[in-house]
Parts: structure tokens; sequence; C-alpha cells
């Protein structure tokens, strides 16, 4: 594969590209990681996630699938914003989700989009069963993406609730 080369998993107006390593490294570092992003950059918890990967890679167990996918909108090559996964499947099956929108996506439903389209891909697998997520309880925007995607208030912790979303089960 080539270092321009990028896998990604289609949504309406958005590309999910997976972000490599190499990529990543250059996000953390404060770099655009090889996309264009609207705005200039990339919100904080992008170079944060991006972090999340580059210590995977350097530890030797990034699955480069539970990784990190910058949101690319199709009309124009922009970088809106990204989402992706804490971690790989733990044996149950679970796997938490985070994302972030630059501001200027922010209220155009690119969240929404993206987050169905990235737990439609993952619970298609044999190896996930459940999408966790986290959000803070001020965070009244976010709270709307989960649920509108499909996910379940299922716990209240120190000023956050957790969602869920389970894959579906065969009769």
């Amino acid at each position: 594969m080539t270092t321009t080369a990028r896998s990604g998993i289609p949504a309406d107006r958005l590309t999910l590209e997976a972000v490599s390593p190499s990529a990543a490294a250059g996000l953390r570092a404060g770099g655009g990681g090889g996309f264009v992003w609207l705005g200039g950059g990339p919100f904080e918890g992008t170079r944060d996630a991006a972090g999340m990967v580059t210590k995977a890679y350097v530890s030797g167990v990034l699955r480069p699938e539970f990784g990190l996918y910058v949101l690319v909108r199709r009309a124009d090559g922009r970088a809106v914003g990204s989402m992706g996964f804490h971690a790989a499947p733990d044996d149950d099956g679970r796997t938490e989700i985070g994302y972030d929108l630059v501001e200027a996506a922010r209220g155009h439903g690119y969240a929404t989009e993206a987050l169905r389209a990235l737990a439609d891909w993952a619970l298609a697998r044999d190896d996930v069963q459940r999408l966790f997520a986290v959000v803070e309880h001020a965070n009244a925007s976010s709270q709307a993406v989960l649920e509108r995607a499909g996910f379940v208030r299922v716990g209240e912790g120190d000023g956050e609730y957790a969602y869920e979303l389970r894959a579906p089960r065969l009769s």
C-alpha cells in the first residue's frame, strides 16, 4: 500500500478514511495528517485519538481497522472531523467509540451520518457485539448524535452518561 492510498468506509456525504500510523503521528504532532481540514485543522479530540493510535502502533497492539478514521466530505475533499475506536473489541465483543467535529462542521448531521456508517460496519463483524460511548452530561449535542444513531443510555457516572448499541441477535 502506498502512502497516499487510504481505505475507507462510505457514508452518504462522507467517507471515513482510515488513518495510518504515520498520519496519526503527524496529527498528534500538530500537523494535518495528510488531510485538508475545514477550518484549518482538527479538533483537539482528534489529536488525542491520533496519540492513542500511535501508542498502540508502537506497542505492537494496533489493529488498524479499530483505529482512527477521518471524516472527509465527498463534495470538496475536506476533513470535517474524526471518529474511531479506543481499542479493538475485548473478549466479550465490546469496543468504545469516540468522535469529534471541527466547529465549522457542527450542526450539519455529519457526526450522526458517520456514526451510523461506522456502527453498521463494526456490528456486521463477528468480533463486535456491542459498541460503547461515554459523553459528558453537558454535551447535549453529542448525546443527540448517539441517540439518533440508535445508541441507548445504559448508565451514568461522574458527570458522564454511558451509551451502548448492541448487534442485532439472530433468532
